[in-house]
């Protein structure tokens, strides 16, 4: 498999958020979830404003997802800045919209089984990046994305979430 392709019937299903939705501004919704954050086992974020009011709040994520653009713009320059965190390694990984390529998910798989925080800046679009996180985490977990122009949402990781994410990915067009 090089890549999963999201086909247009299946992007809907992905409108409904995957966990809680904490409606408001990124900092609000980050305070909201302080108590599932600092107890995760492991937090992923995805998406650059929400890496950023992550970071912006103290928290470091053990996994962070960006592509420098927010609702297909790109980010200020003041919020590219803050992403540059000490203590995350980047790296940069290639995937085009609507797709999850191997790479990315091979690099998520392996951040979320490892003891280093990493950046991921992708070339293309990291939007899909939610579902191998909340695959490849471990239960006990939390994944964060934002929901455009509503707020974040909080995934805790169980086993029976990591199955829908399965069931759903097992959905998408495999490209070889």
């Amino acid at each position: 498999m090089r890549l999963l392709l999201l086909p247009d019937e299946l992007r809907s299903i992905l409108k409904n958020p995957l966990g809680r939705l904490c409606k408001g501004d990124g900092l609000e919704c980050v305070m909201a979830m302080k108590k599932e954050l600092s107890s995760a086992k492991k937090v992923a974020a995805v998406g650059d404003m929400t890496v950023f009011y992550l970071l912006k709040a103290s928290i470091v994520p053990d996994l962070a997802v960006v592509d420098n653009k927010t609702k297909r713009m790109p980010i200020p320059d003041h919020v590219v800045a803050n992403l540059d965190h000490d203590s995350l390694k980047t790296i940069e990984v290639k995937n085009p919209a609507a797709t999850l390529t191997k790479e990315l998910m091979e690099r998520i798989r392996e951040i979320l089984s490892g003891h280093e925080r990493v950046k991921i800046i992708v070339d293309g679009e990291e939007d899909l990046a939610t579902l191998p996180a909340i695959l490849y985490a471990p239960p006990g977990s939390v994944v964060v994305y934002g929901q455009p122009n509503e707020g974040s949402v909080l995934v805790e990781v169980t086993p029976e979430k990591k199955k829908q994410v399965e069931e759903f990915m097992k959905m998408m067009i495999v490209e070889e």
